[in-house]
């Protein structure tokens, strides 16, 4: 294992293709327990199987990532097969892997995934390593979304658990030590794409939003390049920290700063510049669930669309979401690249745009230039946001999150993603701004009451 490890880590250091690397780790491992698992003798009874769950079973494994295990049995163990199951546990133990498992009869576990959605997210990607082929194979048939969690009850739950865990975390990826696995836009979020994937088309697999046209191509390869980037960083911190880590302490934020070649320590310019790149690809990563999760939520649970209800010439209201009535909405007039946040604070009821509107705002970003914000019509339109009785601190968020900001103002765009290397700000720069924005905002209300 000792060997294993300094060879794997031998193998980032010199680029290794981090895909590769987590899967050959999976792969070492899977080797390892095949043979212990052999040597304790389980399989001889033809009762049990050793089946690989979490991120373990589907091959994303960090140095210090937990070994996720599900012991599947026919039925109730006896005494001595107990007593094998005990020993083959706390061998793994003895011998360094640091071992989340549970042991469970296929009845007993069918029960707990129907009414745990923890339980069955790991199952879902679950992995036969050992034991009872045929056990396994019961599983899968008995789990798929003709017998339980179908579709919409999964996307639903996934759902609401996200935006519970974003609250949990103050519903900002934007603090200056992140945790880039829970935080907004981080590995858990694209692990929910996956999950949610998974149970709509039957695979994991990212490269399937592209292939039904759930996702451009430039998308999807933002959100592949994005993930490949926070595993390279997650399997850095576990180095540096020597155990699990997710989160990014100043202890370790120069280290990863000069591990991506960011050396500049002149007024902590390097840190300051890996930590920006950081931000600006959860950034990306945010938009991007945003929009996919706008999608599924569409297909998956939407059986009969709201009629869309027409607000002037250029949008209409579907549902509690405001979109562009046509894709050439924002070429043949610009001015509602900053209007249309102006109507998501007067229209009652809404919660944001549809997943396509927020993608033809990307696309023509490029038309937010000198002379866009010259014109007199825009600077008033900005100023009417800034000036509505509510909902401000929600939309110069999206307006930053989809880049507005940035392009309407371009010393802001500096300052997008910007930290400062010290403890006594809390947030970047850009979302520090926008915390202002928010409090002169709650003072101007306690005084005019």
């Amino acid at each position: 294992m000792k060997d294993a490890r300094r060879l794997l880590g031998e193998a980032f250091h010199a680029g290794s293709d981090i895909r590769t690397l987590l899967q050959d780790h999976a792969e070492f491992i899977d080797t390892l327990l095949q043979h212990l698992w052999g040597l304790n003798g389980i399989p001889q009874h033809h009762r049990a199987t050793l089946i690989a769950v979490g991120g373990y079973g589907r091959r994303e494994l960090h140095p210090a990532s937990d070994i996720d295990l599900l012991i599947l049995l026919t039925d109730t163990p006896g005494e001595e097969c107990r007593d094998r199951l005990s020993s083959f546990i706390t061998l793994l133990w003895d011998i360094g892997l640091d071992v989340g498992h549970s042991v469970r009869t296929l009845d007993e576990c069918l029960e707990t995934a129907r009414a745990d959605l923890t339980v069955i997210t790991n199952l879902i990607e679950s992995r036969y390593l050992s034991g009872n082929e045929q056990l396994f194979q019961r599983l899968r048939e008995a789990i798929t979304p003709a017998h339980m969690w179908s579709s919409a009850e999964f996307f639903q739950a996934k759902f609401e658990e996200q935006q519970k865990r974003y609250l949990k975390l103050g519903d900002t990826s934007h603090r200056v030590e992140p945790n880039l696995k829970e935080g907004r836009g981080g590995l858990r979020d694209i692990q929910t794409i996956s999950w949610v994937t998974h149970r709509e088309y039957g695979t994991m697999s990212l490269q399937e939003l592209h292939e039904n046209r759930l996702l451009e191509y430039d998308e999807f390869q933002t959100l592949r390049e994005g993930r490949e980037f926070l595993w390279r960083i997650r399997f850095a911190l576990h180095e540096l920290a020597n155990r699990k880590e997710d989160r990014l302490l100043f202890d370790y934020q120069r280290s990863l700063a000069h591990l991506f070649g960011y050396t500049d320590d002149a007024d902590n310019a390097a840190v300051e510049a890996f930590m920006q790149r950081y931000y600006r690809t959860i950034t990306d990563l945010e938009r991007l669930n945003d929009m996919l999760m706008g999608i599924f939520r569409d297909r998956i649970l939407t059986q009969h669309p709201p009629l869309p209800e027409m607000l002037g010439e250029w949008y209409q209201k579907r549902g509690n979401l405001i979109s562009v009535n046509s894709p050439d909405v924002f070429v043949l007039y610009p001015t509602a690249l900053l209007e249309i946040f102006l109507l998501l604070q007067m229209i009652p009821g809404v919660t944001g745009l549809t997943p396509d509107t927020t993608r033809l705002i990307r696309h023509n970003l490029h038309r937010i230039d000198a002379s866009f914000r010259q014109q007199a019509r825009h600077r008033q339109l900005f100023v009417q946001i800034l000036r509505q009785p509510k909902g401000i601190t929600f939309v110069m968020r999206l307006m930053n999150r989809y880049g507005i900001l940035a392009a309407y103002i371009p010393a802001f765009a500096n300052i997008v993603g910007r930290m400062q290397y010290d403890l006594f700000h809390m947030y970047t720069v850009d979302e520090h701004t926008l915390f202002v924005v928010r409090n002169i905002r709650r003072y101007s209300t306690a005084l005019g009451a």
